[in-house]
């Protein structure tokens, strides 16, 4: 692991060791544990990334917030697409298992990730994690899979996620740049870049819709969008900027606001949270899966940048 120097130094959150980048043109911090990113803030702007302000920040618990990373499936792992299960190599038990084994989103948020590469100019500073073959890992997964993150954090925040097969068999997997994005109040708020786009309604027994304008936020929010969703937008006029998303790799998202009810039963999320996040998840789930053949290589980047 490479000596945090400069700009970026290591810092310890109670159970969670994490890299805390103080660079001229933008502040973040990660967690090891998933290579999460907790926040990031341009210099003379407000929070981009939002992070709870009741967040637990102990080691094997997902930390509620930030831009966690989904790998390699998306929520409910018997959600999953057949072809994900399958290649997890346990599909048949999948539905006797305790959440335990098969945990909410996979198993890459709760793994302690390496600092593999790190780097820094004048422009910002580039960090590249890796998630160990953990033994866990390779006894629930059989497949010989390298995951990397790479970020670059400066005026802008890019996040890499690379996905190799180094197996000799085909491999399937879902996945989520899950970004909980800070908003002045989700009231105010426009998602723009969705118009005619089909999505599942997941709290409408998933059902296929579709909607002609930008999105507006007044209820509960679970949606899968499917199509060509490369550029992306949050309007937020109380706070005068627009957040920018532009992805590659990418055939689906998820925008996800708990609401009233829902944010009372969250763990690490207070009652009234809802109304200062948004999140808008780059991916690839349900029929938007990637499957990779042996020797072959997938990466899911996002850039996030403010104006």
């Amino acid at each position: 692991m490479p000596t945090p120097a400069g700009p970026v130094s290591l810092c310890q959150l109670d159970g969670l060791t994490c890299l805390r980048v103080d660079h001229p043109r933008a502040t973040a911090l990660i967690a090891l544990q998933g290579a999460q990113v907790l926040s990031y803030t341009p210099a003379g702007a407000r929070p981009v990334i939002w992070l709870s302000e009741s967040a637990a920040f102990a080691a094997g618990t997902a930390v509620r917030g930030g831009v966690p990373v989904c790998w390699p499936w998306f929520g409910d792992v018997r959600r999953n697409p057949d072809t994900v299960q399958k290649s997890l190599g346990q599909a048949t038990a999948l539905h006797s298992a305790s959440p335990a084994e098969y945990p909410a989103h996979g198993w890459a948020r709760d793994q302690l990730w390496l600092l593999e590469k790190l780097h820094c100019d004048d422009q910002g500073v580039t960090l590249s994690l890796r998630l160990p073959r953990s033994v866990p890992l390779a006894s629930a997964w059989p497949m010989e899979v390298d995951l990397e993150l790479v970020l670059l954090i400066g005026d802008q925040l890019t996040l890499q996620l690379t996905t190799r097969n180094r197996s000799n068999a085909p491999i399937a997997f879902s996945q989520a740049l899950h970004s909980y994005f800070s908003v002045s109040h989700i009231n105010d708020v426009i998602v723009h870049g969705l118009e005619h786009c089909p999505y599942l309604d997941t709290l409408d027994e998933w059902q296929q819709k579709a909607d002609s304008k930008p999105l507006l936020i007044g209820q509960e929010t679970d949606r899968i969008y499917e199509g060509n969703l490369q550029t992306l937008s949050i309007e937020d006029p109380t706070w005068n900027r627009r957040i920018h998303l532009l992805s590659t790799g990418s055939r689906s998202a998820v925008v996800w606001n708990p609401w009233i009810e829902k944010a009372k039963r969250l763990s690490q999320f207070d009652d009234s949270a809802y109304q200062r996040m948004l999140c808008i998840e780059t991916a690839n789930v349900m029929k938007d899966y990637v499957q990779l053949d042996s020797g072959e290589s997938h990466t899911l980047t996002v850039t996030i940048t403010c104006d």
